[in-house]
């Protein structure tokens, strides 16, 4: 029996969703560790310039001393780069790597000013020509996003010990509490750059994490 070309298709993208869950974690892995890696280290052999941004960090992480930000995000990005690489506890170190990326944008690459979203999207650069120059931080925050939501794949250390405690994977939920968890983990980096949208998105988290909790169980 010949088969559609629908089928052919979907016999494609099976096999390609089969060896993706393995490849496509790890290759988002690898490099974001190499570069929060090389972060952090520039930070432990360099000195401390936070002194000259302490201001343009966002509230709460303006009112900590200078010594002890520079020191929470050297080991965040170093510890985080290892984590990252062995795919250990991958979705807490993504998610405090992805806040990490934020204060570093809104502290140094997000532009002084801006009126309307075409100007802000002038910063989308390498470069800082008066814009700013946010172009990497938004790509390694949007590479750290999938390893938030689906894990480190199953080439981790957390699919080993996983298997090893006899959890079996189940199939994903897309209830309303899920969508509330979704609306928080994107709302809390938002907020430190985007203050209205992020709290929007905060605030409609809770919400259906409200309404779940109170409503539907």
């Amino acid at each position: 029996m010949r088969l559609s070309l629908g089928d052919r298709w979907v016999a494609l993208t099976e096999r390609l969703d089969g060896t993706g869950h393995w490849l496509a974690p790890l290759g988002l892995r690898l490099i974001l560790a190499w570069e929060f890696w090389e972060a952090g280290m520039q930070k432990y052999r360099g000195e401390n310039w936070f002194a000259g941004i302490q201001d343009k960090f966002p509230v709460p992480f303006n009112l900590a001393p200078v010594d002890l930000s520079w020191t929470l995000a050297t080991w965040a990005e170093l510890v985080g780069a290892v984590a990252l690489l062995l795919g250990l506890g991958t979705r807490f170190f993504a998610f405090a790597l992805l806040v990490l990326t934020a204060v570093a944008t809104v502290s140094v690459h997000w532009p002084a000013d801006y009126g309307s979203l075409s100007e802000l999207w002038r910063g989308y650069a390498i470069s800082d020509k008066g814009f700013g120059n946010f172009k990497l931080p938004l790509l390694f925050a949007l590479m750290l996003l999938p390893l938030v939501f689906q894990g480190g794949g199953k080439l981790s250390l957390d699919a080993a010990l996983a298997a090893r405690a006899g959890a079996t994977p189940r199939a994903p939920v897309q209830d309303v509490m899920a969508w509330g968890l979704a609306s928080l983990v994107l709302g809390l980096p938002l907020a430190l750059l985007v203050p209205t949208v992020g709290i929007a998105l905060l605030v409609a988290g809770v919400v259906l994490v409200a309404v779940d909790r109170l409503l539907l169980t």
